[in-house]
């Protein structure tokens, strides 16, 4: 008898940027938030590099970050203090928390892909893309 196959998981993926002057267009990766529909599985994944990032930008307001990036993180895991839009349902929170802005915090275009394990894959992306 074959081993049952473990089912893939179809998820979508994007890249949390850091801009600290958006007329320059130049960004540091700061995150990953990993989403899929069917597995109703969202995460979101950060951590600042404030020497790398103090290098864009010597005055960039790097307390005023971390709190844009937790209200972030709340959004995505659906915390009852993220307001209104914590209250989406999942897929509609990454399409909000992804949705194009000009503003110091901005995400790539989503991408997609295959997994088993949806937790591996996130910690996978964040390492190879953030860290």
């Amino acid at each position: 008898m074959k081993p049952k196959m473990q089912e893939k998981n179809l998820y979508e993926y994007a890249v949390i940027r850091v801009v600290p002057r958006v007329e320059r267009e130049e960004f540091l990766n700061v995150g990953v938030i990993l989403f899929c529909k069917s597995a109703k599985f969202i995460k979101m994944l950060y951590s600042v590099n404030e020497a790398k990032l103090l290098l864009f930008s010597e005055d960039f307001d790097l307390e005023q970050l971390e709190l844009n990036l937790e209200s972030f993180q709340k959004i995505a895991h659906g915390d009852k203090a993220s307001g209104p839009i914590g209250e989406f349902d999942i897929p509609s929170r990454f399409r909000w928390l992804t949705a194009i802005r000009s503003s110091a915090i901005q995400t790539s275009r989503p991408h997609s892909g295959l997994c088993e394990d949806l937790d591996k894959t996130i910690q996978r992306l964040f390492e190879e893309l953030v860290l």
